[in-house]
């Protein structure tokens, strides 16, 4: 079987990196990498933040929204079968149409009339 690593941006939203393993270690190897990457970009924006911003409590604040930014992005591994699965698709896109039909539209709703007052 085979590996991907998937990056949930946030925590919540899937980003696809093509990233295709062999094996399950070298997955969560290229995960702890890439979680260590985060980390060492967020050393660097610290120690860059700490000499810039002189207000402890900007400062504090900055810091807190830079972690979530750069340190809520995680990895996970998840199975991937090669080239003969199917897309994932988002609540944002539609599959396309299998048919070869011409899809009819469909006739107007009416519009919902509004209850008469006594």
């Amino acid at each position: 079987m085979k590996w991907m690593l998937v990056v949930l941006v946030g925590g919540v939203s899937p980003v696809n990196t093509d990233l295709v393993f062999d094996k399950f270690a070298d997955c969560l190897a290229a995960e702890e990498q890439m979680r260590q990457h985060y980390s060492d970009a967020f050393d660097a924006w610290d120690r860059m933040a700490a000499a810039r911003i002189d207000r402890r409590s900007d400062y504090r604040k900055a810091r807190d929204i830079e972690a979530k930014r750069l340190l809520g992005n995680i990895g996970t591994c998840i199975p991937h079968g090669g080239g003969d699965q199917q897309p994932i698709v988002t609540p944002q896109q539609q599959p396309p149409a299998t048919s070869s039909q011409p899809v009819a539209p469909s006739p107007p709703q009416p519009s919902p009339q509004p209850t008469p007052r006594t």
